[in-house]
């Protein structure tokens, strides 16, 4: 299996940013981190297991997305040597529409 670097788009990390105030505000700062955490240790997970989730060509051109307890949708990309995170589309946002 081959290993690719995982990075994360400067949208992605503002979805983090905002998905962290939302939690926080609702759960606690406390419990906004431990998300965010386990959100970002799956997302390194594609390291060795790149090429999981739903190839959706008819919205980008290798676009590849995948659940997060039930909660997240986690949009990427795959290439040769990298994977990178696109989006984290949560609360029912319209992730088709962000991403086309």
């Amino acid at each position: 299996m081959k290993e690719r670097n995982v990075i994360f788009s400067p949208e992605a990390m503002e979805d983090l940013l905002a998905l962290y105030d939302w939690i926080a505000e609702a759960a606690g700062p406390e419990t906004a981190i431990a998300y965010i955490d386990r959100l970002e240790a799956y997302c390194l997970g594609f390291v060795a297991a790149s090429e999981r989730g739903h190839r959706r060509d008819d919205i980008r051109e290798g676009l590849r997305v995948v659940g997060f307890e039930r909660r997240i949708t986690v949009a990427f990309t795959v290439d040769a040597d990298r994977v990178t995170i696109l989006r984290f589309i949560y609360a029912g946002r319209n992730w088709e529409g962000a991403l086309s």
